[in-house]
């Protein structure tokens, strides 16, 4: 692969990107390759940037502390030693891409784009927000429901060749809590140890998993008290929030599902997400002291936003439980993992749903 060459690199990582993102014209191509490229000379090895003087001082300490967690993803996770999140860039902006997600009027399945080789996914990046924004608008026209959320990283899954196209660390995420730092490293490593190929449930709950542990495990052993106080109340409002939604999910999905007439569905609908919105401002005020992180969520959610919010949470528990059947073992349970992935899609849900039976 060192044989590429700048321009089978360029080729490669755009087919890397649409990994997470799907391909669908020779123009998305293009952004793929310029955005991935652009950023990837924009990194600094980190030892670099932590012996220069001019450094600023609070991301030197936030670097730091990003190669701990790196060399406990090794040591404690088994996760790949490789020069993944050992480069920084800066990329004077709030997210490495935009992603854009759909679904229909009365379904929580999200669209799906595909590409030759490297299979669906259900949901398709931009390196610009305008660019994200005209595609967005072009589904609506189709009579999709469309969200557009930031991402702070995505995964090449480790399939570039050199130390320089690895994934970088990126100035949208180098400052959150510990506890929020830790787990994304943890999640984009878990990408590099399975992948399955238009399953994108499946490869977001398995990194959520990873996370999930891992991030515990970094914060009972390396955190500070503060830092763990700090994050109990950070992850607890999460949790409530997912629960909460998940909740909601399901009522839509089962409304959808029903065999009410479309446009009884559209009357229930409408009736739901009212209701769950007048719920949530009574959860943000009894239970947050007004925390209102979520409020951007709650203004526009739709079908696409809960079709999101399964990717990367329903299969978790499943997870989870496959993880302690292989004695909490991270290598054992990354080969389970493996297999898995190597499954048909139906043999591998049902092998996932038979887990605790």
């Amino acid at each position: 692969m060192a044989s590429l060459g700048l321009l089978g690199a360029a080729a490669l990582a755009a087919g890397a990107l649409c990994l997470t993102s799907g391909c669908s014209s020779i123009g998305y191509y293009a952004q793929s390759v310029n955005g991935h490229l652009t950023m990837l000379r924009a990194a600094r090895p980190v030892p670099e940037l932590l012996a220069d003087g001019a450094s600023d001082a609070a991301l030197k300490e936030r670097l730091a502390l990003s190669q701990r967690m790196r060399d406990f993803a090794v040591a404690e996770l088994k996760l790949p030693d490789n020069a993944s999140y050992r480069r920084f860039a800066d990329l004077k902006r709030g997210a490495a891409v935009w992603n854009v997600v759909a679904a229909p009027e009365l379904s929580l399945q999200l669209k799906t784009w595909c590409y030759p080789i490297m299979g669906c996914a259900g949901y398709r990046g931009y390196f610009e927000r305008g660019d994200a924004d005209s595609y967005a608008a072009a589904l609506r026209e189709e009579h999709y429901e469309v969200s557009v959320y930031g991402v702070p990283a995505y995964s090449t899954l480790g399939r570039l060749p050199g130390d320089w196209m690895a994934d970088p660390l990126l100035n949208t995420f180098i400052h959150w809590p510990e506890g929020e730092l830790a787990r994304l490293i943890f999640h984009e490593l878990s990408h590099q140890v399975a992948y399955a190929a238009d399953d994108t449930e499946f490869n977001e709950s398995f990194a959520t998993a990873v996370e999930r542990i891992g991030g515990a495990r970094w914060l009972a052993s390396h955190a500070s008290d503060k830092a763990r106080e700090e994050y109990a109340v950070f992850d607890g409002r999460r949790q409530d929030f997912r629960a909460f939604t998940m909740g909601w999910r399901e009522r839509l999905d089962a409304l959808y599902r029903s065999g009410a007439s479309d446009a009884a569905k559209r009357t229930h609908k409408a009736e739901l997400m009212a209701q769950m919105r007048s719920e949530y401002e009574t959860m943000k005020r009894e239970r947050w002291s007004g925390f209102s992180g979520y409020d951007g969520w709650f203004a526009r959610a739709n079908n696409a936003a809960f079709g999101v919010l399964a990717a990367y949470n329903a299969l978790v528990p499943a997870f989870e439980r496959l993880f302690e059947r292989s004695g909490r073992d991270f290598e054992r349970f990354y080969a389970e993992v493996k297999r898995l992935a190597a499954l048909p899609k139906a043999e591998r849900r049902a092998a996932l749903a038979s887990i605790g039976d």
